[in-house]
C-alpha cells in the first residue's frame, strides 16, 4: 500500500490562498517520508484563519510562493494516490491555485478519509479529523498541516486494518467508494455508492 497524504492551511476563505502544506508518504503501513513548508500566499490573512492555524503574514514573508514550491509538490503528487481529510477542500486548493499561476494540473487519483471514515466507523458522533483521531487514540496538534496530513494517513491505515486488506481495489469495493481523479483538463470527485440494504424475510 503506497499513498501520499496532504493537507493545506489557507490564509483566508479563498481556496487560492494556501499558506502551509504538509505531506506524509506511506509505504506499507508506515509513514516513511514527510514534507512541510510555509507558503507565501501573496494575499491578505483573515483573522479568523489565523486564529485557527496560528500563521501570520510575518511568518510567511520569506516563504516560497506556491508556484516556486509546485515542482516539489508535483513530484510527490503526480501519478500517485493522494488522500486528505475532507479532500474536496485540499484538492480545490490545488486546482484553484494552479489556475491562478496558469500551471498544468497533475495526473493523480485521490481519496477522502472523511468519507472513508463514515463508511468504516459509522457509529462515531461525527467524522471530523480530531474525532476520528481520538477514536484511534492518535494525539496531534490540530490545524498544523503536517500533523493533519500524518493523521489522515494513519486513519487510512487503520481503515485498511479494520477491513482486513491492504489491497486498494478490494478495500474500495468493501467501502463502496470510488477514487477521485485530477487530470490535465479537469477533475472527477470520489463517489460514495449507495450501500446495499439487507432484505427482510417475513414468515
Amino acid at each position: 500500500m503506497q499513498f501520499v497524504s496532504i493537507d493545506f492551511e489557507t490564509a483566508n476563505e479563498m481556496r487560492n490562498s494556501p499558506c502551509a502544506v504538509g505531506i506524509a508518504v506511506v509505504d506499507g503501513q508506515e509513514v516513511d517520508d514527510e514534507f512541510y513548508s510555509l507558503i507565501n500566499p501573496m494575499t491578505d490573512f483573515s483573522p479568523f484563519n489565523t486564529r485557527i492555524h496560528g500563521i501570520t503574514a510575518t511568518d510567511v514573508a520569506d516563504a516560497p510562493t506556491f508556484a516556486e514550491l509546485w515542482p516539489t509538490l508535483e513530484t510527490y503528487l503526480s501519478n500517485h494516490l493522494a488522500v486528505a481529510h475532507n479532500a474536496s477542500f485540499d484538492m480545490s486548493v490545488i486546482r484553484h491555485t494552479l489556475d491562478d499561476f496558469n500551471l498544468t494540473y497533475p495526473a493523480m487519483d485521490y481519496l477522502c478519509t472523511a468519507n472513508i471514515s463514515r463508511r468504516v466507523w459509522p457509529e462515531l458522533t461525527n467524522h471530523k479529523l480530531n474525532t476520528v483521531a481520538a477514536h484511534h487514540n492518535i494525539q496531534f496538534d490540530h490545524h498544523h498541516a503536517l500533523e493533519d496530513a500524518r493523521v489522515a494517513a494513519k486513519i487510512l491505515i487503520e481503515a485498511f486494518k479494520t477491513y482486513g486488506t491492504d489491497q486498494l481495489d478490494i478495500f474500495l469495493g468493501k467501502c463502496r467508494i470510488s477514487k477521485g481523479r485530477i487530470y490535465e483538463r479537469g477533475y472527477v470527485p470520489p463517489r460514495r455508492k449507495r450501500m446495499k440494504q439487507s432484505r427482510k424475510i417475513y414468515f
